[in-house]
């Protein structure tokens, strides 16, 4: 190794590397420059490590294919092609963990989750089985 400044080819100081963004290395879709920023910018702390906005893109990340996918399937059951806010909100309210996640968050146009209660359904009029006590009303 010497220290004279050449590339890994060999073509000396005047070739400059290939930039590759940090969100390549990591192996992550989400920007992590970009939430590097971020996290500067909003003075969460004095100072940021150079891991930590790698470590927050890929939980972002991971939530957003999570709930992507779960509003895909979503999308799917009711044989549409595109997720809307209804999808993502039928997603999010019928996985338990997003659920307690995003409990305190409103989705705008996400309606309610379709749910009648118990004492509103018709009771049911079988003959059969259920009338066996009242026969010993008579007495």
């Amino acid at each position: 190794m010497s220290s004279t400044g050449t590339t890994k080819g060999g073509r000396g100081k005047t070739a400059k590397a290939k930039a590759v963004s940090r969100s390549s290395k990591a192996g992550l879709q989400f920007p992590v420059g970009r939430i590097a920023r971020f996290l500067k910018k909003g003075r969460y702390a004095e100072r940021v490590g150079s891991g930590s906005p790698v470590y927050l893109s890929a939980v972002l990340e991971y939530l957003a294919a999570e709930v992507l996918e779960l509003a895909g399937n979503a999308a799917r059951d009711n044989k549409k092609n595109r997720i809307v806010p209804r999808h993502i909100q039928l997603a999010v309210r019928n996985d338990e963990e997003l659920s307690k996640l995003l409990g305190g968050v409103t989705i705008a146009n996400g309606g309610v989750l379709p749910n009648i209660h118990q004492n509103l359904l018709p009771k049911k009029s079988g003959k059969g089985k259920g009338d066996i006590g009242s026969a010993s009303q008579e007495f």
